[in-house]
């Protein structure tokens, strides 16, 4: 079980940076609020900061149960409880609960309507689509949810309306898929991936730099 826990540490570097430009939401929920959960989610120092975040995903999505968005981070958060107890069970339900809301999350975002919503500049089918692949690349391989986490995370690269994601949002992604590249001994696509967030100027370019340096030539 020791594996779950470096969703808490993946959350954090990669999903920190992909709402910056979130403000002019076109959904019905609070941004203010969901920027509060937001920060508990991505920047957790305790247990108590990831039960808040859970907590207050699981509350705006009573008010929008068919919001792929927050069934997204409500799920996410939900699977991230599993780093917060020291028992099995607990941590087996955490997990399994929270991935069944990614599922959900994922089949609500196929639909008309949630295909044509925006989050700030990314389309909300992509946002929950990148929530759901960072947790399943994270949680622990006997899951088997790593391959479907590639598939999505592949899909959003592919996807026609990336290049015009904000910035911050693309240089997420970008470096997701970098990391990933890195841990499956493919240096030349995680350096195209570093190079892309470098070009771009993304908020996470020094690390993208940093991490460049640190590949073979």
């Amino acid at each position: 079980m020791k594996a779950i826990n470096k969703l808490s540490l993946v959350s954090v570097v990669v999903l920190s940076s992909t709402l910056i430009c979130a403000a002019n939401s076109a959904n019905a929920f609070s941004e203010s609020d969901f920027q509060m959960n937001f920060k508990s989610f991505t920047q957790a120092k305790s247990d108590a900061d990831a039960e808040k975040a859970a907590t207050g995903f699981q509350e705006m999505l009573k008010a929008e149960p068919a919001n792929p968005l927050l069934m997204a981070y409500a799920g996410a958060a939900t699977t991230k409880l599993a780093t917060t107890t020291i028992f099995p069970w607990k941590k087996m339900s955490y997990s399994e609960d929270g991935l069944a809301m990614l599922d959900k999350a994922l089949q609500l975002s196929s639909n008309t309507n949630a295909a044509a919503a925006m989050h700030g500049t990314v389309p909300v089918a992509l946002e929950a689509k990148f929530v759901a692949a960072n947790t399943f690349l994270a949680v622990p391989g006997f899951m088997n949810r790593g391959g479907q986490g590639q598939k999505l995370l592949n899909e959003i690269l592919q996807h026609p309306l990336f290049s015009s994601t904000a910035v911050d949002f693309r240089g997420a992604v970008w470096m997701r898929a970098a990391n990933l590249a890195i841990d499956q001994k493919h240096p030349e696509l995680a350096k195209t991936y570093l190079k892309a967030i470098i070009q771009a100027n993304a908020p996470q370019a020094a690390n993208a730099n940093s991490l460049l340096k640190g590949i073979p030539s």
